[in-house]
């Protein structure tokens, strides 16, 4: 398949995760509209997306939810999983591993990474924590290809060049400090504060 845009990529895991609560209740297929419903979108939008997926349901019976799911694995994941390493364990480190190891996708946290001795050759949610200076060595042993990073800003721009010259090829950044690409690195980075500002922008009040 072409590559997808960004964005559809995005509401595919959203339209997953949407599913398969839908599976959980008993429901077997489903309508475009009752997709744009649940993910508050149009119906317009979720038939383009589903149309650049390469799948078609019944006017009768709308979309299988189970086929739909199915597809947007093949789409999304890989088939032996992937593995990532979060680099920096305070609470917000801890916290996305211990939410991904519950998860039981296929992506997998293999390894965390700190400076503070308190936390190094200890385990958190089953994943061990490593001293920094590591990195490249355990991301190269466990075949680690996405980084999460939950450090310092100050810091931010050292660990991404470090773990793009170890061969991870996808980085998110949970800081607030903005990074410049690296070649080869896919990057996407979570703005706390912008996201934040929007919530408070639209429940203001109005005059």
């Amino acid at each position: 398949m072409r590559n997808l845009p960004e964005k559809t990529v995005e509401r595919l895991s959203q339209y997953r995760r949407s599913l398969n609560n839908q599976l959980d209740k008993g429901k077997t297929h489903i309508f475009s509209h009752e997709i744009a419903n649940l993910l508050h979108i149009t119906p317009v939008q979720v038939r383009r997306d589903i149309m650049l997926m390469g799948y078609s349901g019944t006017l009768r019976k709308g979309y299988d939810i189970r086929e739909m799911v199915d597809l947007i694995g093949k789409i999304i994941d890989t088939d032996d999983g992937q593995k990532i390493a979060v680099i920096g364990l305070g609470n917000l480190g801890k916290a996305i591993i211990h939410y991904l190891q519950e998860k039981k996708s296929k992506l997998s946290i293999a390894a965390a990474f700190d400076i503070n001795p308190e936390k190094i050759n200890n385990v958190y949610s089953s994943v061990n924590c490593y001293h920094s200076d590591q990195m490249e060595e355990i991301i190269a042993s466990f075949n680690i290809k996405i980084g999460i990073i939950t450090t310092p800003p100050e810091v931010v721009p050292e660990i991404a060049r470090r773990l793009a010259n170890a061969g991870i090829k996808g980085i998110l950044n949970f800081t607030p400090k903005p990074l410049s690409g690296q070649e080869g690195v896919y990057l996407e980075e979570y703005d706390m504060i912008t996201s934040l500002e929007k919530v408070a922008y639209f429940v203001k009040p109005r005059d």
